[in-house]
């Protein structure tokens, strides 16, 4: 997924770097003769050396972390979310095949419950990752959907698949931005948190531009 803030849009560079475009991209290419890493992909911080320049601008130009920073960059602890009407075979290396395409890499483990279908999805997809799915070992990727079944039950359900899709397809980007580790913080602390974010969210939408209602 494509971040909020990019490098190869011109109008986040000024503000963040003090740079013109042009001196930008002198200064990208000066990084690159000095032997500066391009992407690496597979990553979760994978990103391009002018996305990751302007990351590092952004950093220590504002007063976020870099926590709250990465989903504004495309930077997501969900990779993707596929929703599918079957869980068989089929459907499970349709997800394999996805998910690989989308990181651009092999990975060294992959885990999941115990439905067999991944198993049999695993061996015909990529067979020389390992495939565990040990009680306990998916806990984080099913309380990563938790957000998404909070907003199926505000919703009331989904209308249908496709819908689903397009919907969770931004809502997983979205959705990390609006929830600090609430549990470290007090009671002040969070409401002053989440004052900033409605204000970062509200800058970049243009939100604060839109004319009010009389």
């Amino acid at each position: 997924m494509a971040g909020v803030i990019m490098a190869s849009e011109p109008s986040w560079i000024v503000p963040f770097t003090g740079l013109s475009p042009q001196l930008f991209l002198k200064l990208i290419a000066v990084l690159r003769r000095e032997g500066a890493d391009e992407v690496r992909r597979g990553r979760p911080w994978s990103l391009p050396l002018e996305d990751r320049v302007l990351l590092v601008a952004v950093y220590w130009r504002t007063n976020l972390t870099l926590r709250q920073i990465a989903p504004l960059f495309g930077i997501y602890n969900v990779l993707d979310i596929l929703v599918q009407n079957r869980r068989n075979k089929a459907a499970a290396r349709r997800f394999f095949r996805r998910l690989l395409k989308g990181i651009g890499a092999v990975p060294r483990v992959i885990v999941t419950d115990k439905l067999r279908s991944y198993g049999a999805a695993h061996r015909e997809v990529m067979p020389s990752v390992e495939h565990r799915s040990h009680k306990g070992l998916n806990n984080r990727a099913e309380n990563s959907h938790q957000p998404t079944r909070q907003r199926e039950r505000a919703m009331k359900g989904f209308r249908s698949t496709g819908g689903a899709q397009r919907f969770l397809s931004a809502f997983s980007g979205i959705s990390p931005h609006f929830r600090p580790r609430r549990h470290l913080m007090t009671a002040t602390q969070y409401r002053t948190e989440m004052t900033t974010r409605f204000a970062i969210w509200d800058e970049i939408t243009g939100a604060t531009d839109q004319p009010t209602a009389a």
